[in-house]
Formats: structure tokens, sequence, C-alpha cells
């Protein structure tokens, strides 16, 4: 019995990109004092499953600042990108205006 070669093998998908979006999240700089590198704390609001109350999450980051421009307490938009080493998986894109 002879297996059907796969529609990706045939061209079929050949044309289209395999890229996919990535994410972007907005938190604040809490720590500056690695080189090139800064912690992004990220708050967001989750409703709790039996009470119904907001409650805050947060979660920190290891994002790539490769001039050391931003400081703590700057609001930043941080970028999704490949491994740059152990816990570095984030790229600040740009800081955003406001507190």
């Amino acid at each position: 019995m002879e297996r059907a070669p796969s529609k990706l093998y045939e061209g079929y998908m050949s044309d289209q990109t395999t890229e996919r979006r990535r994410r972007t999240l907005v938190g604040r700089v809490v720590s500056d004092k690695m080189d090139k590198t800064v912690t992004v704390e990220v708050t967001r609001r989750v409703k709790h499953a039996r009470y119904r109350k907001y409650v805050s999450r947060r979660k920190n980051f290891k994002a790539h600042d490769e001039q050391n421009t931003y400081q703590v307490n700057d609001v930043v938009v941080i970028e999704e990108c490949r491994p740059l080493s152990k816990l570095k998986r984030w790229v600040v894109i740009e800081r955003r205006s406001g507190n």
C-alpha cells in the first residue's frame, strides 16, 4: 500500500508564509542594573473565578535594551523574539508616554 504525498511537498503551502504574529506587552521597567537588559513588570487584571472580584497579576520579563536607554519607572512596549539568553526572550520596542 503506497502513501499519498502530503500537500506540503506538492507545493501546496510553499507560497504561504509560516511567520506568526509576535506578541507585544506593555509594562514598567523595574530594574536596569544589567548590561543591555531591563526587567519589565507587566500587570494584568483578572476576574477571580469564585469571588468575581478583579485582582492584579504581575509577571517580570527580561527584555533586551541594546543602547541601555531605558531607566526605572519607564513605561515600555516589549515584543516577543527568539531566545537571546537563558531568560531573555523579549525586546524593548518603544517608550510609552506617562507612567
